[in-house]
């Protein structure tokens, strides 16, 4: 029986990784480092925490990788998040879910305030029962903390939960919590990062799921 449905956002629920990764693009070049478009896309997912040392030396983490981040949240802010939209039929998967008795979480490696930005646009900000954002733990994904955080706070087992993502390093976060991962292809990673990564299911987004949610691995609960 599953208690607990967990949400990743950037991908999942909104149309945003390409824009983060422009934003991240931009903030490597305005420092001095060459990381491409689609260098910086692939690592969409995870938090600074993560990404940064992708890319960066432990030198220059130490001389500016707070202000590149810093640089690239102003950034996105101001010249990107007025064009995130959501996916189709996010409130009516909520909906339908909350109707099976579940407990609806967010659990992402965004910072709290672009969270509650993303999930009033989502139209799901009232449907929440527990958020996490990347400032409630000490290390974003692929480190499981933002999941067992978010378990915590549900007060539900891991057998209990499905996490529903769009990247291999939700997969791979939840994994390690002992969560098992509904994939989305709607961030734009291959059926085959999202398999390889743990996804016991993989859907095209939101609105393919809820219209199949009857046969999905959510169907116990009906």
């Amino acid at each position: 029986m599953i208690r607990a449905v967990i949400f990743d956002i950037d991908g999942t629920l909104i149309d945003s990784v390409d824009l983060h990764a422009l934003a991240w693009h931009e903030a490597f070049e305005h420092f001095g480092h060459d990381v491409s478009f689609e260098e910086a896309r692939s690592q969409i997912g995870k938090g600074g925490d993560n990404l940064l040392p992708v890319f960066l030396s432990e030198t220059d983490r130490q001389d500016h990788g707070d202000a590149l981040e810093a640089w690239r949240g102003e950034h996105f802010k101001a010249n990107y998040l007025s064009m995130v939209r959501p996916f189709a039929a996010v409130p009516a998967l909520f909906e339908k879910l909350r109707n099976t008795g579940v407990k609806l979480a967010v659990g992402s490696s965004a910072k709290k305030g672009e969270l509650d930005v993303y999930l009033d646009l989502a139209g799901v900000k009232n449907m929440v029962d527990v958020k996490v954002s990347s400032e409630d733990v000490d290390h974003s994904k692929p480190a499981p903390d933002v999941f067992e955080v978010t378990l915590k706070k549900l007060q539900a087992d891991a057998n209990d939960a499905i996490v529903i993502g769009d990247s291999p390093y939700d997969a791979q976060a939840a994994e390690k919590s002992g969560i098992r991962t509904i994939g989305f292809l709607s961030g734009g990673f291959t059926e085959r990062a999202l398999r390889d990564a743990g996804c016991i299911a993989i859907y095209p987004g939101p609105a393919s799921l809820f219209a199949c949610l009857e046969d999905s691995p959510l169907a116990r609960n009906k």
